[in-house]
């Protein structure tokens, strides 16, 4: 139990590299110092001590990122170097590993450079949707460079070779120095206004980092950008990259690489018309030679050897099929007259008119029947009445007052009990012929046996 609260090696140094790790800081650090122990593998990669006067630190750039280096560095050399600090777990021992790497002497330039990219390229200057494609036959050709340098004759030299009928406009400007960027731009406005050019290209021959520096000023890479002519940049040699070359069009590794992009060679543009041209030429040939052979066969036919046997052929035809036509025009005459006579028939039958006289008949038909059925009923009614008649007149009061029988009412009620009258009430009795008032003053009543 006691051995468990003991770490191993391999898990304290792992431990201490994870903490280097998840530092931010350390994860991308510039530092200055001087490369002493230089030595190089086989394979690529870079082994070094990076010191100061008062530390130093063991460093490794492995191949894929000294690849682009444009210097070798040796013992003794000051440097810029961007990397990460981490541990090397076999020896338990923290070390750099260099990302890139400058000499110091370039540092403030390398360091101007890499923040002016990374803000136009976050504002979309360098996006490939933007870029422009190169014409593929352009007319005319404007040169921005210096009029004394090698690129012009460069330029010129492989524009005339190539494509000789195209014409060329220099902009003469300056290359180097502190009004180079000015002349640049505003060599590049000026072509947008003349609006004849096809194509520019932008550039000059190589340099130290300071000399091609006017081609990495906001200046320049924010008018070509703002250009409306397709843009070549040709900066330097191959290995020299500019904001210009990003902001570009295009970007060509030499003054003559751009003006090569620039125009097709005239020879290859020649032969591919004279290939064509043979094509051509073959194809009406071959279409000349299938129409002959068409008229040969037209010719040759029936049709043209004996015309007047297939004239006489086609007369008797056309009797056919006049005769044919004539049936089945009177055929068709015929049928659409009977079915006219259907139509008018059932028009005939559903006119207005006829409908009216119809509905009049009709109704004259109803009517009739309404009377007899009126009547009938109008008989059977009167018989019913005279015989309810004859038995209301048979159970009239007034058939049993004319017998001697009178009726006893008070206020409009019949009185058939002495329980429905009191002492001192009037009461009227109707006889046959009228009736009476009557006064009560005494009431008797019955004994049932």
């Amino acid at each position: 139990m006691e051995q468990d609260r003991y770490l191993t090696i391999t898990a304290l140094t792992r431990y201490i590299k994870r903490q280097f790790e998840r530092d931010s800081f350390l994860s991308n650090v510039w530092v200055r110092g001087e490369i002493s122990n230089f030595k190089q593998h086989s394979r690529g990669h870079m082994y070094f001590t990076l010191k100061d006067e008062n530390a130093r630190i063991q460093s490794v750039m492995f191949a894929g990122s000294n690849r682009g280096l444009k210097f070798l560095p040796e013992d003794g050399m000051k440097v810029l170097v961007r990397g990460d600090v981490s541990v090397y777990e076999p020896f338990g021992q923290y070390q750099f590993y260099a990302k890139e790497m400058q000499p110091d002497g370039l540092g403030n330039l390398f360091l101007a450079f890499e923040e002016l990219k990374n803000k136009l390229e976050q504002e979309g200057l360098f996006a490939n949707h933007i870029k422009k494609p190169l014409p593929l036959y352009p007319t005319e050709i404007g040169v921005i460079t210096s009029p004394t340098g090698a690129a012009v004759r460069d330029i010129f030299t492989t524009i005339k070779r190539r494509y000789p009928i195209a014409k060329i406009t220099l902009f003469p400007v300056n290359v180097q120095g502190e009004l180079a960027a000015p002349s640049i731009a505003r060599a590049i406005q000026m072509a947008n206004e003349l609006k004849k050019h096809d194509v520019l290209i932008v550039g000059r021959g190589g340099g130290s980092i300071e000399d091609l520096w006017p081609f990495n000023e906001e200046l320049v890479a924010r008018s070509i950008y703002s250009s409306t002519i397709p843009v070549i940049s040709a900066v330097g040699h191959e290995t020299d990259v500019t904001i210009a070359d990003f902001v570009a069009d295009t970007r060509a590794a030499t003054p003559t690489a751009a003006a090569e992009l620039a125009v097709p060679l005239l020879h290859e543009l020649e032969t591919r018309v004279s290939e064509r041209k043979d094509r051509l030429v073959r194809a009406i040939l071959n279409r000349i030679t299938v129409e002959r052979r068409h008229l040969d066969r037209l010719r040759s036919s029936y049709a043209f050897r004996y015309p007047s046997q297939l004239i006489r052929q086609k007369n008797q035809d056309l009797d056919r099929l006049m005769e044919r036509l004539k049936r089945e025009t009177s055929l068709a005459i015929k049928s659409k007259y009977e079915k006219w006579e259907r139509t008018n028939q059932q028009v005939h039958n559903l006119h207005p008119l006829q409908r009216i006289e119809q509905a009049k008949e009709d109704r004259q038909q109803l009517t009739r029947r309404l009377v007899r059925e009126m009547q009938q009923i109008t008989k059977g009614k009167m018989m019913n009445l005279q015989n309810n008649v004859a038995k209301l007149d048979a159970l009239s009061p007034l058939k049993v007052m004319e017998r001697g029988y009178s009726l006893v009412t008070k206020d409009d009620q019949v009185i058939t009990s002495i329980q429905h009258v009191n002492l001192g009430d009037i009461l009227k009795v109707d006889v046959k012929d009228g009736h009476l008032e009557c006064h009560v003053w005494g009431m008797e009543e019955s004994k049932n046996e």
